[in-house]
């Protein structure tokens, strides 16, 4: 495929992959309430496992990490290259945060993130997993650990992808990052305010 097809075409798979919504259409699978109208009202699997309970969040989680791994991975898979790959994972991402099939309105992307990292590089993948969990056990914020995971997973690029063909992965994995804290902004308020709900609360 010609480079100027690739940016555009592997961007494009990615963001219409992004854009099904999991925890939409596992709802409806599962008959439960539309999650954009129940909870937290964020479309993802931790106000699934709230409405809807641990196996329907199972699916969810499953659906919006594969969201991120597939087209990234097909990309590379293709030979697509740096810059087309780079394109795809933030794309894969946009489209879960503003998902094309369901009027703009996502979820967070902190699983489809995870997915996207564990494509680019399996390390930056568990990165965020460890330190999440690490967090999560400790302050028992799911929202906490996600943001604290994001940060330190866009310092440890730095370190995974050293050499100068890959600082478009490591833009994507920053911008990836900085797109997670402002749709964190409100929980962030709520942890200033000692008004977060705590894992399991």
């Amino acid at each position: 495929m010609p480079d100027s097809l690739s940016l555009f075409a592997w961007p494009l798979l990615g963001y219409l992959v992004g854009s099904f919504s999991t925890a939409i259409l596992i709802a409806k699978l599962f008959g439960l309430s539309d999650p954009r109208e129940t909870g937290s009202g964020n479309p993802g699997a931790t106000n699934v496992l709230r409405t809807g309970g641990k196996g329907a969040a199972i699916f969810t989680l499953i659906g919006d990490v594969a969201k991120g791994v597939i087209p990234v991975v097909a990309a590379q898979y293709f030979g697509a290259g740096t810059a087309a790959i780079a394109l795809t994972a933030i794309a894969a991402f946009l489209g879960h945060l503003y998902p094309l099939y369901f009027s703009f309105k996502g979820g967070k992307g902190v699983a489809t993130a995870i997915g996207i990292y564990f494509a680019l590089d399996l390390r930056l993948g568990a990165v965020f997993i460890i330190v999440w969990l690490l967090t999560a056990a400790i302050s028992r914020y799911s929202s906490l650990a996600s943001l604290i995971a994001s940060g330190l997973t866009g310092l440890a690029s730095f370190a995974v992808f050293n050499q100068q063909a890959q600082l478009q992965l490591i833009g994507a994995v920053f911008l990836i990052v900085a797109f997670t804290f402002k749709r964190h902004s409100e929980n962030i308020e709520r942890l200033k305010s000692g008004k977060e709900s705590k894992i399991g609360a």
